[in-house]
């Protein structure tokens, strides 16, 4: 369908709660046709997930996984997943810090701690329920992608500010590639 402008850090569409997916949109063209756009978009931006706002749509949709991103290339696979209106529960309390960056926030990285293990429930794309217990960094990317549907952008969660800059300042000898 069509490779999208990214939505960036500073847009205040990025900072509300995104609008929940109505019964009736639900395997509707105009649905199909956004997550056609965001699958487009998050290839062509080589991302390992991409939530509606990012396009500039307040709706809670995302989609991730389902290719192995070269921004992440030791990461393990995570099964492409369209994920509306998502419920997320942490199971236990362990947590992880790891190096996120973000299609919104280019040029950057920061160490996120995010909880290592997690049930996500949702929707697919024709409203059948979707419930998973995950761990890795399956967990981790459907974190960071359902922040994006209730106003939360990764920097907002880094809790040491000196773990936090621009790629090519943080990495200057191995570049991962842009974001």
């Amino acid at each position: 369908m069509a490779i999208r402008p990214i939505t960036r850090m500073g847009d205040p569409l990025l900072l509300r709660v995104a609008d929940p997916i109505e019964p009736e949109e639900f395997g509707s063209a105009e649905l199909l046709a956004l997550i056609q756009d965001l699958k487009d978009t998050m290839v062509a931006q080589n991302g390992a997930g991409i939530a509606a706002p990012q396009i500039g749509v307040s709706k809670q949709l995302t989609i991730f996984g389902g290719f192995k991103s070269p921004r992440y290339p030791d990461a393990e696979p995570v099964p492409f997943t369209i994920l509306c209106n998502p419920l997320l529960t942490p199971i236990g309390e362990q947590m992880e810090d790891d190096w996120e960056g973000c299609l919104s926030v280019p040029g950057m990285r920061g160490v996120v701690p995010r909880h290592t293990q997690l049930r996500y429930q949702g929707f697919d794309e024709r409203g059948q329920p979707i419930d998973r217990t995950v761990s890795g960094f399956h967990a981790r990317v459907a974190q960071h992608e359902c922040d994006h549907l209730f106003g939360i952008l990764y920097p907002m969660r880094i809790r040491d500010m000196s773990r936090f800059g621009f790629t090519d300042v943080l990495f200057p000898n191995q570049l991962p590639p842009e974001d």
